[in-house]
């Protein structure tokens, strides 16, 4: 299940994956590739909304609790020849969505609600909806973070780790379920078993683990 917060809570400004995501797209429209893209989950549908406004068709991808929201959000946006919402939640991955193949892929949040092999299985799976040269962004909560404080499983393994956040954190951001966080080191591994060939990998100020892959 794709869960109600946003990896982005622990950071201020301008988010850098986001960034890229966003120069990346703006590079493949001026070689007038008609670039189609996927951002998991749709949430507010503010990321969907500015790469549409890019020229980019979207699959704004989120659980059907959310559907009537998205759908909302995409009309009054003034893009709905441009901006589709599919039904996905995680770990499933749905056999067909909107506009695939995909020239980039965006995981805002979400994979750390899942245990590490199940996460590596949903990247293995949406690699394989990406183009050769397609690019996926991924960002998941961070060991190093706040979250971290008192996390019982912070000595395991990654393989291993998978458990309830410190009651202190639990009240502060309402994240009920277990979850599995990150080191950078841990991210680049996971996609790497996943198929993926990593770009870069970064650490924000705030702790969240953040990286760019391509397909080749």
């Amino acid at each position: 299940m794709i869960a109600d917060i946003n990896a982005n809570t622990f950071d201020t400004g301008v988010d850098e994956l986001e960034r890229f995501a966003l120069e990346e797209c703006t590079k493949r429209q001026r070689l007038d590739h008609p670039v189609a893209a996927m951002v998991m989950p749709a949430s507010d549908c503010e990321l969907a909304i500015k790469l549409a406004r890019l020229g980019a068709r979207i699959a704004a991808v989120d659980r059907p609790a959310k559907r009537e929201m998205i759908e909302a959000n995409i009309l009054a946006s003034g893009l709905n020849s441009q901006i589709s919402y599919a039904a996905m939640e995680l770990p499933g991955v749905a056999d067909e969505l909107p506009d695939e193949p995909y020239d980039m892929i965006f995981i805002r949040y979400g994979l750390e609600h899942l245990a590490y092999e199940d996460a590596r299985s949903t990247i293995r799976q949406l690699m394989k909806k990406l183009r050769i040269g397609g690019k996926l962004y991924v960002s998941i909560l961070g060991l190093k973070s706040e979250l971290g404080d008192g996390y019982a499983d912070a000595e395991k393994s990654v393989e291993e780790r998978f458990s309830h956040l410190a009651p202190a954190m639990v009240k502060k951001y309402g994240i009920k379920s277990k979850v599995c966080l990150y080191s950078e080191r841990n991210l680049f591994l996971m996609l790497i078993g996943a198929g993926a060939s990593v770009l870069r990998t970064l650490t924000t100020t705030y702790g969240n683990v953040k990286a760019v892959a391509v397909k080749v």
